[in-house]
């Protein structure tokens, strides 16, 4: 009998120390909310993702012995509104890793390199109405990144990624997206940064194939200060397309973070400038035939969230986007474009909830 009982004991902790060596996490979280657009007419929306990007998650991990670590992360967009996944399954990120003191070797769909100084810097994360890429869009189209079939603004299929092992502040990555044939596709890509105490600077660069030998060229830099009462951030970006289009464009924003209690304030003010000779300032390709080729939009984003709990918070936000020669918006779908020149307001109030 004691005998079972010591064979018992051994095997349950044996068993409990190999489930340690090995994990599944499920993670997430929806944000909802009301918001309205008035550029050329008004429009009441039910909005996802004000201030928070809604998806569901699957990480696991598993210790394979002497620093050796592999896992998968894979996450999905999700639509409260209607209740559907956004775009593909698992389309946010669908990975696997091989990790250890040389760092972090990781394949699939993932972030690219130059997106993280987008939103890391950014206020409002590049969510919702106060995002920073409302103004951004490569072809015009506001988040999405296309230019003459480039799809690799803010994610790349096909990718092969290696990240620094942590080296004091310094932190960077390395990409390779495999084109398949497919144009638009192929990029390289990396991002070099450095964090310590209140001070956050990276600097990134892509290179995207449009079409065999025609590239669209990205680099960027940003950085963040915490002054205790206040987190001060910044951004700079450039785009050039080496083909006919003559494509060129800069974005830039400055930002603050006001934490206060359970509320947090945030600000933003930014710029784009763009020149084409195709007409390159429309976000809606319906639009672009009418376009003109050299234009410009300022934002300001204002934004106030109050925090039930660590997963939960209600929010508010406003942005006001000045066009001139352009039609840039906030969000609201094509239906929602404004008149070239025309000034597009949104106000947005919601809900988020992690977990």
């Amino acid at each position: 009998m004691k005998k079972s009982l010591l064979a018992l004991a051994a095997l349950t902790a044996f068993a409990g120390a190999a489930s340690a060596q090995s994990t599944v996490t499920l993670f997430g979280g929806f944000d909802m909310g009301v918001a309205q657009v008035k550029n050329n007419a008004t429009r009441t929306l039910l909005r996802n993702d004000g201030i928070y990007s809604s998806r569901l998650g699957f990480r696991t991990m598993e210790d394979l012995g002497g620093g050796l670590r592999a896992g998968v992360w894979i996450e999905g967009s999700m639509t409260g509104d209607n209740g559907t996944a956004g775009n593909q399954s698992w389309q946010r990120r669908s990975t696997a890793s091989l990790m250890g003191s040389f760092g972090e070797i990781r394949l699939g769909r993932d972030y690219v390199p130059d997106f993280w100084n987008h939103t890391v810097f950014d206020p409002f994360g590049t969510n919702g109405g106060g995002s920073s890429l409302n103004i951004f869009g490569r072809s015009g189209v506001a988040g999405t990144g296309q230019l003459n079939g480039a799809s690799t603004a803010v994610r790349a299929n096909n990718t092969v990624g290696y990240f620094l092992p942590a080296m004091g502040g310094l932190y960077g990555q390395l990409m390779v997206a495999a084109g398949e044939g497919t144009p638009g596709n192929k990029m390289y890509g990396g991002r070099l940064g450095w964090a310590a105490g209140p001070f956050n600077v990276a600097g990134a660069w892509s290179q995207t194939e449009i079409t065999f030998n025609q590239d669209l060229t990205n680099w960027n830099i940003g950085g963040s200060w915490n002054l205790g009462f206040m987190t001060l951030t910044g951004f700079y970006s450039t785009i050039e397309a080496d083909n006919s289009s003559n494509f060129q464009q800069t974005n830039w924003y400055v930002g603050g973070i006001f934490p206060m209690g359970a509320f947090t304030f945030k600000a933003t003010y930014g710029g784009v400038d763009r020149d084409s000779n195709i007409g390159g300032c429309y976000n809606s390709s319906s639009a672009s035939s009418a376009a003109v080729t050299s234009c410009d939009a300022s934002q300001l984003a204002l934004g106030l969230t109050y925090d039930l709990s660590k997963r939960t918070a209600l929010y508010a936000t406003y942005s006001m986007i000045d066009n001139s020669g352009t039609v840039f918006r906030t969000f609201g779908g094509t239906n929602a474009l404004p008149g070239r020149n025309d000034d597009n307001q949104a106000y947005q109030f919601g809900v988020r909830h992690s977990f």
